[in-house]
Order: structure tokens, then sequence, then C-alpha cells
């Protein structure tokens, strides 16, 4: 039932898209994030799916969209060398099979960000877009969240809508996304038009935000607890009381590390010292040995370059048996071909320096931009003012939550954060459209409206600039 039931509505959505051509962009999101290709085995397994509705959503914006008044943005160009370089470095890499595979959806992940504030040029789109990714993220979390509260989580172990711990399904990975998906959640609860705020709407969001809270207790991921604090400090930006909500909060943790899972709570005890952990000393390693392979290779080494690393370290084990008697042992582990987890260190080993640069340029000039919007709408009291710097703080947060869960997990190219990075522009545009004076061409065809109707003055509305739509 599942198969037939997925297999008709990606085809049913992408159907829609023939009447509506932006419904392929939607599409091509719902697919990009879910892969419904992977949950399945009948017609979807076997079908370039992703890569159909990505051509379809390309296409139907060439041949259907009104490009009036399209720019680029220097964080679009900012991408656009990335995509080169990448595309560079994967002719030179040091596994070339390896390096092209990755670079199959690498490349799709980079050009669709490109793409996406090209078409994504009103408010409705971008709340339609955040809408998409959101349930989405949803369709995997909530399954998660409550097999969580069943017992079935496990690092490694939780079992979601496919039994792969590759992409967006893989623990780590999936606990950063949820855990930055939880603003973007609480945006469309409180400034939402598709679904506007109500008692329903609420109660949705809220299960929904507790769900994604739920995947990093269910995957055991220390990445997860981290993003979970990280989140919890940025939202002190936005609540009237801080001390009663620091409060809280605190209360909130301390009652719930009781009902916590004992293989849990072993696992977050590791973070102190990673040399008692095999997972954390062997990521550490590996880290070592980037720094010493850049020194050599500053370009990197193409993707998956860290398939040639060699390391070595020592783990320490305490065995306890008393209150005064403890042994120390140390064993010497040697492992190879180990990945980074680190999308830092990834970007590191396999672009080099100046790739590095880029990626880490693109994202910190995206937290800045949105900075400055946020400032900028400060003082704005209407409605659209206050949703875009709502949108804004919410872009930023789930960002900042990325960045931190980069740390640990090699998400440098994940799909998820280049669609967060698309809407970022977007939005950029959109309040810089909305705020602009109005342009000659628009004055011009003002007066000439006016002429014709016998009016001498420029309209109100063009003199405020573009619509917001």
């Amino acid at each position: 039932m599942l198969n037939l039931f997925l297999t008709a509505f990606v085809t049913a959505f992408l159907a829609a898209g023939v009447r509506r051509p932006f419904l392929f962009v939607l599409a091509y999101a719902y697919i990009d994030i879910v892969a419904p290709q992977k949950v399945t085995w009948g017609f979807l397994a076997h079908v370039p799916v992703s890569l159909i509705a990505f051509i379809c959503a390309v296409t139907a914006w060439v041949v259907a969209e009104n490009k009036n008044g399209i720019r680029f943005s220097p964080r679009q160009f900012l991408l656009l060398m990335l995509l080169v370089y990448c595309g560079l470095t994967t002719r030179t890499a040091d596994f070339p099979e390896e390096a092209l595979e990755k670079w199959g959806w690498v490349w799709k992940a980079l050009i669709f960000a490109l793409f996406l504030p090209l078409t994504v040029r009103t408010r409705l789109r971008i709340e339609a877009l955040v809408l998409i990714m959101v349930l989405s993220v949803g369709v995997i979390v909530i399954g998660g969240g409550i097999k969580t509260l069943a017992g079935g989580g496990g690092y490694g172990e939780l079992k979601l809508l496919v039994n792969d711990n590759t992409g967006i399904y893989e623990g780590s990975t999936l606990s950063t996304v949820a855990v930055a998906t939880i603003p973007l959640i609480v945006w469309l609860a409180r400034f939402g038009t598709i679904f506007p705020p109500g008692r329903l709407v609420g109660l949705f969001a809220l299960g929904l935000a507790f769900a994604c809270c739920l995947i990093p207790v269910g995957t055991q991921t220390r990445t997860g607890l981290i993003c979970l604090v990280i989140l919890a400090a940025l939202s002190l930006r936005s609540v009237k009381r801080p001390l009663l909500y620091i409060g809280i909060v605190a209360g909130l943790a301390t009652a719930a590390i009781p009902l916590l899972p004992e293989s849990y709570v072993a696992r977050m005890n590791t973070i102190e010292n990673h040399k008692s952990d095999q997972s954390a000393s062997t990521r550490v390693a590996v880290w070592m040995w980037t720094l010493d392979f850049v020194k050599t290779h500053p370009f990197g080494g193409g993707f998956d370059a860290f398939r040639q690393n060699r390391v070595s370290y020592d783990r320490i084990e305490a065995d306890t048996a008393g209150d005064n008697n403890t042994a120390i042992k140390t064993q010497r582990i040697e492992e190879k071909a180990r990945a980074y987890h680190s999308a830092y260190f990834e970007m590191l080993g396999e672009q080099g320096w100046p790739g590095f640069g880029m990626w880490l340029l693109l994202h910190l000039s995206g937290l800045f931009q949105l900075e400055l919007i946020q400032r900028r709408l400060r003082r704005d009291t209407d409605v659209i003012s206050r949703s875009d710097r709502s949108l804004a703080l919410a872009l930023q947060s789930g960002h900042c939550v990325y960045m931190f869960g980069a740390l640990f997990v090699g998400i440098a190219f994940q799909p998820f954060i280049f669609m967060l990075i698309g809407l970022q522009i977007a939005l950029a545009m959109q309040v810089a459209r909305r705020r602009a004076p109005p342009s000659l061409w628009q004055l011009r065809a003002a007066q000439g409206a006016n002429a014709r109707s016998g009016s001498g003055a420029v309209g109100e509305g063009v003199l405020r600039g573009p619509s917001a739509r």
C-alpha cells in the first residue's frame, strides 16, 4: 500500500505541475528530501524521478515563467564559482569513480540552490517552499518520533522510512536537519497563510516540533544534543522574558533526564572525553590527518579523498572496581579509509583551501545578510515586515544549528541546507524589491496609465515600490 500511495502521490504532484509550473519546484524539493524512490520497491525505484522533477522544474521556468527584473545576487555567483570549482576537482580527483558518483548528486544540489531565487520570487512561493520542506522532514521525523516514544530507538537502530544509513536518513544528519527545521515550523504556525494560524495548526506545529526534538534521542546522536542546546541558546534572542525561558528550559531538561534511555545517557557522557569512545577518537584522528593532507594537497583530493587515509590512536579504557580502585588500559587502534565526520574537514580535504574558503564565505555571508534584514525591518510594524523579519530569524537560527551540527557530521553538500541557502537569497531579494524606490520604467508606466485615465498624479501604489505579492 505504501508503494502504491507514494507512486500515486509523486505522479499526481508532477502532473499538477503541468498546469502550475512552480509545483515542479516543490515536487523536486519533496523528492530530494524524502527520497520516495528509496522507500518503494516498484515503479519509482526504477525511474530517475529526482532527475525528471529537476528537468521539469528548470524547463517549466524557462518556458512559462515571467523573467522581468531577474538579477543574480553575489551569493549566487559564489554558488556558481563553487560549482565550477567542484567540477574541476572532480576531474582531477584521487578516486575518479567514487568522485563521479558523489558529483552526480552534488551538482544538482548546487544548481537547485542557484535556481531557487530565480523562481521563488513572491511571498506565497517562499511560504510554499518552506511548507513543503517542513512537511517533507515531517514525513520522516513523525514516524521516528513515535517509534522513539515506543522505545524503538538506538544508535544506528531507529527504523525510519528507509532502512539506509545514508543521506538525510543517517542518524546525525537527520538530527541536525530536524532541529534546524524547528524555527521554520514556528514561523509557519505564526505567519502562515496557506494554513492560517489556528488551534489545529498550532497543535500540529507543536507535535511536529516535539517529534523533531525526539529524533536526537531516538538516534542517540551526540550531534543532535549539541544542536538542541544551540537552538535553545539562539531562542533567547526572540523571547520577551529570557530568565523565565531559561528556567522553563532547565526545568524541562531536568525532568526529562530520568525518562531518557540509559544507553542514550551513557553515549552522551562520552562527549566529555573523546579518548574513551572509539567513534569520537577516530574522527579526531581523521581531522589531524586532513590537516596534514592539505599541507601537500592545498587544492584538495576531490570527492571521497578520505579513502586514502590511514590513522592510528590510543583508546583509553577505565575499569573501576571500587571507590579508589581504577585500572587504566590503553589500546592501540589502527584504521583506514574513515570518513571525515565533519563538513569543515570534508570541504578542506576534498576541495582544499579555495573550496573551503568559498564554502565558508557562502555560509557566513548568509548569516550576515539575514542579520541585516532583521535590523532593517526591526522598526517596521506592518504584518509583512514582521513576517519577513521572523522568517529571517528562523532561517538564521536553522542555519546556525546546521553550522554547529556540521562540525561533527560530513554534510557539506547536504541538499536540505542548500535549499535553505536558496530560500535566504530569495527572501533577501524579496525584501529588497519591496523596499526599493520605484524604477524609471515603473514611473513611466504609471504616468502613461494616469494620462490615459485623465489623472495627473503618479499612482500611490507605484510610489511605494514593487508589490510585496
